[in-house]
């Protein structure tokens, strides 16, 4: 690839829908048995990671069998896990409160496979609380949601109606990265309901603001696509009051079509205008 422009395209897609490592054409077996040892010759040395090498730390040698991984337990998407996880989100009193509940819940299996919980980030004082889908491999990684490039973009936003992170309060409808930046399931979203539940409860933003389809969709309800939901005020029930809520679109779908900010341009001209109103 001679254009270095588009090799730098070409990696952060990869980086986007999640590859984060390099692999060979053809897959390495590094529990396989070295070659025999023709007669009057010294053992083979393994290139380190090459082809038919051990794994580290493993012999193949037949009187240092290799031991078996440690199973992983995995929970069942039910009905279940979900009033596990509102019991357990309705008794936390705090924020910090919720974080630690949510560090020791199991009942998704999302966690198992993401480096850490994704919890929010910026003011919980904040007046508006804007709500993603689920963290990516930046997220994952640093712990806080909107870091990646969809993050510098949203921060540019913000900053074009006089809004930073000290003013707004990020979190995620589901807190843990689904492996490969898949979409988080019909299953994984509502165990994970509860908790954004009750975080917005705890917050008490004057305005609730969701990024993208899902988002929308776990706040309103709606079966509508963000295109059709987007722009469009509606009403979020928060303890004995109605919040405002605006659907606008993701600032990842943006970065893949950039024609579309000028929606999202108005969409936070918008949410200004309401702000104003609101006063405060």
């Amino acid at each position: 690839m001679s254009d270095p422009r588009a090799l730098i395209a070409l990696l952060e897609w990869y980086d986007a829908v999640g590859v984060d490592a390099v692999v060979l054409e053809e897959a390495i077996d590094r529990l396989a048995a070295p070659p025999p040892t023709p007669v009057g010759e010294a053992p083979p040395r393994w290139p380190e990671g090459g082809e038919g090498a051990p794994a580290q730390g493993l012999s193949p040698r037949p009187d240092r069998p290799v031991q078996p991984a440690p199973a992983v337990t995995v929970t069942l998407p039910d009905e279940g896990a979900v009033e596990a996880a509102r019991a357990e989100a309705a008794a936390a009193a705090s924020l910090e409160a919720l974080r630690e509940v949510m560090l020791r819940f199991e009942g998704c299996n999302l966690k198992k496979t993401a480096t850490q919980l994704v919890f929010a980030d910026g003011n919980p004082a904040a007046r508006v609380m804007l709500i993603g889908e689920a963290p990516g491999r930046e997220e994952d990684l640093d712990g806080r949601p909107f870091v990646g490039r969809s993050g510098k973009l949203l921060d540019r936003m913000l900053a074009a109606i006089g809004l930073d992170r000290s003013s707004v309060y990020i979190v995620n409808v589901v807190p843990w990265r689904p492996p490969g930046n898949r979409t988080p399931s019909a299953q994984e979203t509502e165990i994970c309901r509860p908790f954004l539940t009750r975080q917005i409860e705890l917050v008490d933003p004057a305005v609730l603001v969701s990024l993208g389809g899902p988002a929308a969709k776990a706040l309103t309800g709606s079966a509508d696509g963000i295109l059709k939901l987007r722009g469009k005020w509606q009403s979020y029930r928060v303890g004995e009051r109605d919040v405002p809520c605006l659907a606008t679109l993701h600032p990842a779908y943006l970065l893949r079509q950039p024609l579309q900010k000028r929606l999202a341009w108005r969409d936070f001209l918008a949410l200004k205008r309401k702000l104003d109103e609101i006063g405060g």
